[in-house]
């Protein structure tokens, strides 16, 4: 007696277990098919292509892979500006808008391979360390490099931020010793070749390559550099620069202009305007001159034009590229991705749209105020120049030293450069120019 209801409580249990799994099924087959009746047909549609592709290609395909490829090709197609960055990809975005990287801060002679320090970067963890002009690195954490290709030579001094990597190195002159660095935030520096042209007439010259959130901190640091030295007047050379973060263009547009619109975005959306702040213009009146060609794009365009349209610089070179697109950037974080989109238009104070329009024979952004052809290969040699690295002022004599043991250039001069002769020729006096802003 005492075992019949329990035997009966066992077999109603597992009549309702059943019951339970015979109603959830159903349920999930009514939730499946309610949700495919209801499925985006785009998304329906990307599903059978996406099995079809998968059953039928001739090599078995990651859904991954057909997944980034439909991502990219989706954003990418949009105009020549939008894209979607997979993870390697986006993590060098980051790197060029953040401005920064965390590594020891090391300019290598040639081939990283070869392990040859040119000169450690200004401030950065390879110069508190004491890493020097010419050291070569024999090892790094005890393993030697003879061997590694480059990327093995990266990955090696790259590490997390405050970690530590130790280097066998010999110096040039010949003592072998051990360099421990502590790697830490490097700014990758973006405004280079800060230097005093003319020094009777205090001309300086520095070049912008791009923009990120680090860039107005280093223009200001480098023209406090430059007035030191006895500037007077100034060029600043945006040819090749691509843009970046648009704050930062603004910013520095803001140490020139006191008052008025520095840029307008208008889309889809309520016009935005950026204005000037009185309060940062701490260079009003200085003399400028700003180099522009068709290398010079979106952010770079935006600073131009507004030093143009405020009668703040003249413009020398050649027509601006005409990317006058704002570009929203979401992240995906569960992926570690990015999406950059154009949203908007960028207009001058003047309210010039920069972006090239050749229907309406426009094929640029902003015509210089003066305009100095030069060919292919001059403009060439002033692009590899620039994108070099800057030599530290503390470093040129050691490396003119190391120049004359070698017997071979290791500071390159700027090249021929007829654009930048006509600038320092309107700072000095020589020439002369209406700047009416026209393009």
């Amino acid at each position: 007696m005492p075992s019949r209801p329990r035997i009966r409580r066992r077999g109603q249990g597992v009549t309702t277990f059943v019951v339970g799994f015979a109603a959830g099924a159903a349920l999930m087959v009514g939730a499946q098919s309610f949700l495919d009746a209801n499925e985006d047909p785009d998304l329906a549609h990307y599903r059978q292509v996406r099995d079809f592709v998968s059953s039928s290609f001739v090599r078995d395909v990651d859904p991954d892979e057909l997944l980034m490829s439909a991502l990219k090709g989706m954003v990418g197609e949009l105009d020549p500006y939008s894209r979607y960055y997979d993870q390697v990809e986006s993590q060098e975005v980051e790197r060029e808008t953040r401005g920064s990287f965390v590594g020891i801060g090391a300019v290598f002679k040639g081939d990283l391979s070869k392990g040859r320090i040119l000169f450690p970067l200004p401030g950065s963890p390879a110069e508190a360390a004491g890493l020097r002009v010419g050291d070569r690195i024999l090892s790094i954490d005890d393993a030697a490099i003879e061997g590694w290709d480059r990327a093995q030579v990266q990955d090696a001094l790259q590490g997390e931020l405050g970690s530590l990597v130790t280097l066998q190195v010999v110096g040039l002159d010949g003592e072998h010793r051990a360099v421990e660095i502590r790697r830490g935030s490097v700014v990758d520096p973006n405004v280079r070749h800060a230097r005093i042209l003319d020094e009777t007439q205090g001309v300086g010259y520095l070049a912008i390559l791009g923009f990120s959130h680090e860039t107005p901190d280093e223009f200001d640091a480098a023209f406090t550099h430059l007035r030191e030295q006895g500037m007077r007047s100034l060029v600043i050379d945006l040819r090749g620069n691509p843009g970046g973060v648009l704050k930062a263009a603004i910013e520095i547009a803001r140490r020139f202009v006191p008052d008025g619109l520095i840029v307008s975005t208008e889309g889809r959306g309520t016009p935005v305007p950026y204005y000037a702040e009185r309060a940062e213009a701490w260079y009003q009146g200085f003399p400028l001159v700003v180099l522009v060609d068709e290398g010079s794009a979106s952010a770079s365009e935006v600073l131009a034009g507004a030093l143009q349209d405020h009668r703040a610089a003249v413009l020398v070179g050649a027509p601006t590229h005409g990317k006058g697109v704002v570009q929203t950037i979401r992240h995906y974080d569960d992926r570690k991705t990015i999406a950059k989109v154009t949203t908007s238009y960028f207009y001058t104070p003047a309210h010039r749209n920069l972006q090239r329009d050749p229907k309406s024979g426009r094929d640029y952004g902003i015509a210089p105020d003066l305009e100095v052809p030069i060919n292919d290969a001059e403009r060439a040699a002033i692009m590899a120049h620039t994108w070099h690295f800057s030599t530290p002022l503390d470093s040129v004599r050691a490396l003119r030293d190391w120049e004359r043991e070698l017997g071979e250039p290791l500071i390159d001069p700027h090249p021929v450069d007829a654009q930048l002769d006509a600038a320092v020729q309107l700072l000095t006096g020589e020439l002369q120019v209406a700047s009416d802003g026209q393009d």
